[in-house]
């Protein structure tokens, strides 16, 4: 059977650079989350909740949507993780029960922000902590002129920013760029733009590596701060290569040339 990505929510057959930024927030978690009772809110697919129960203690994964928890269900099947239906500003979890709470590309699927901070406040403990990323509107969407018709309110960085301030004592403010198959989360600084040069042997250019995507990590206690990370996409981008090959019309006509042969070779073991 065909699988169709409807590009709202990220699928593990997926190998592009959605992936790649994913799953660097997913190992940016590692720091906070060892032994620890973990909600990931908006968990999708469940492969980010899976890769968080390998070190949490205990995870839960919530989404709105109840086939993709049917299905995260019975695909992730794990004594210290658990699939449950709710929403962002609706969280089925016990107060203060939580050490921390991932949510990554969640916030612009809404627009009850105030309502979600409120939730998730609830069920932190007290020295709980909150890892988020969302797109930042102006380098996601303005400047590219690019609509996404899942996003229903996208904040500027400095919304953000006041939305995060005005519930949570510490934060770390993190962007996430992304350059020939790695990403790379630093330290926000809103005066300078990472420098990227190019060229060959004939010229030599620069280029502006403008961030997506904003990164965060909260608390109303001391917090461990990021430094600059960056994620290999190799493996992934190897991934979609062979993808590609397989799908293209001289390696299908290989391998209809290769199959006599290879039924010969079947026969004679």
């Amino acid at each position: 059977m065909k699988k169709k990505w409807t590009g709202e929510r990220l699928e593990t057959f997926i190998y592009t650079r959605d992936a790649i930024d994913h799953l660097h927030r997913y190992a940016l978690v590692n720091d906070y989350i060892i032994g620890k009772k973990v909600l990931d809110i908006a968990s999708g697919e469940g492969y980010g909740s899976n890769l968080i129960s390998k070190t949490a203690q205990h995870v839960i994964g919530v989404d709105i949507d109840k086939e993709s928890i049917e299905k995260a269900s019975i695909k992730y099947k794990k004594n210290n993780l658990v699939f449950k239906i709710g929403s962002a500003e609706d969280i089925p979890v016990e107060t203060n029960s939580i050490d921390v709470v991932v949510s990554f590309e969640t916030l612009e699927h809404h627009d009850k922000h105030l309502e979600m901070f409120k939730e998730i406040k609830r069920i932190l403990k007290p020295n709980g902590i909150l890892i988020m990323s969302t797109p930042d509107k102006l380098y996601y969407s303005d400047k590219r002129t690019f609509v996404n018709k899942f996003h229903i309110k996208e904040l500027y960085k400095d919304e953000y920013i006041n939305l995060l301030n005005l519930n949570f004592n510490n934060n770390q403010l993190l962007n996430q760029s992304y350059i020939n198959g790695n990403s790379i989360i630093q330290e926000d600084n809103s005066s300078q733009i990472t420098q990227v040069y190019t060229g060959n042997y004939n010229s030599l250019t620069n280029l502006n590596l403008e961030p997506l995507y904003l990164i965060s990590i909260s608390s109303d206690t001391d917090i461990i701060k990021q430094k600059t990370t960056i994620f290999s996409g190799y493996n992934i981008v190897e991934e979609e290569m062979t993808l590609r090959l397989q799908k293209s019309n001289s390696f299908k006509l290989g391998s209809f040339i290769l199959s006599p042969i290879k039924k010969i070779k079947k026969l004679l073991k």
